[in-house]
């Protein structure tokens, strides 16, 4: 039984797929990948060496581990297709958005689930991916914590938590990333070259990040440390104030938020 399947390989189907395959965890003949897209199969068989299938019913066979990696769209069909011949040994672990453990139950009523939530970091095995789950896997739980180690960093939170975990970290990349692209605009407006720019910006978003990271400070310390008495830090740090920057980022992230818990 130390065999898995992930139904889906998309994306992040793949992310999770290279982190599995780079592991110890599973031997890759006992990974399975199931989709519909032909170019999917091959492209994953071919880098990754794990086994493929477009027959969901004897991708599940003898497997202790599903990760559904499908759209919220496709997730009722997938389950209804598997319920009758998944056994209630088998953990079924979902990735998709705005889906409850207990919704997930209402069609699988016998399987073990857990939430995760990881991000489109998982492509460089950066992810921060959030896990939740009943006390029904708390044995389990260690294992699924260390599949998605391998593509990242992980956190267990209460499911309550994980429409906010979704807006943090998976919304997050892009409001991170925005704030990236306004950097690489001012450095143009100062005189780089877009691509110089770029190179300047992505780098310090990197050691800023890596500072507090590795440190383990708040990043207030790390400011203090950049920041001079009448110095040019300090004015742009205020002028950004002065305009709203933290206020606009705060309200971003609770109107993201609201949205999701409107999505269904």
């Amino acid at each position: 039984m130390n065999k898995i399947t992930i139904i889906g390989g998309g994306n992040l189907g793949k992310s999770i797929i290279s982190g599995l395959a780079d592991s110890d965890l599973f031997e890759t003949n006992n990974i399975t990948v199931v989709d519909k897209s032909k170019y999917n199969l091959i492209e994953v068989k071919e880098k990754l060496g794990v086994s493929t299938s477009q027959n969901i019913i004897e991708s599940i066979e003898a497997v202790k581990w599903i990760i559904l990696c499908v759209q919220p769209r496709q997730l009722n069909e997938v389950l209804k297709e598997i319920k009758d011949k998944i056994t209630p040994n088998q953990i079924l672990i979902s990735t998709v958005t705005g889906t409850s453990i207990e919704e997930i139950n209402v069609i699988v009523p016998n399987n073990k689930v857990v939430r995760v939530m990881p991000n489109t970091g998982a492509s460089k095995k950066l992810s921060m991916t959030c896990i939740a789950a009943n006390e029904d896997v708390k044995a389990e739980l260690e294992t699924v914590q260390k599949m998605f180690d391998t593509i990242g960093k992980t956190l267990i939170i209460e499911e309550r938590l994980m429409q906010a975990a979704t807006v943090l970290g998976a919304s997050g990349i892009a409001f991170f990333l925005r704030f990236l692209r306004a950097m690489i605009q001012g450095g143009i407006q100062m005189g780089f070259h877009p691509h110089e720019a770029q190179i300047i910006a992505v780098q310090t978003a990197i050691g800023a990040a890596t500072l507090v990271a590795e440190n383990g400070t708040h990043p207030e310390r790390e400011i203090d440390k950049v920041t001079t008495p009448q110095g040019c830090t300090i004015e742009g740090l205020n002028e950004m104030e002065h305009q709203g920057l933290s206020s606009s980022v705060i309200k971003g992230v609770m109107a993201s938020y609201e949205k999701i818990n409107t999505i269904k």
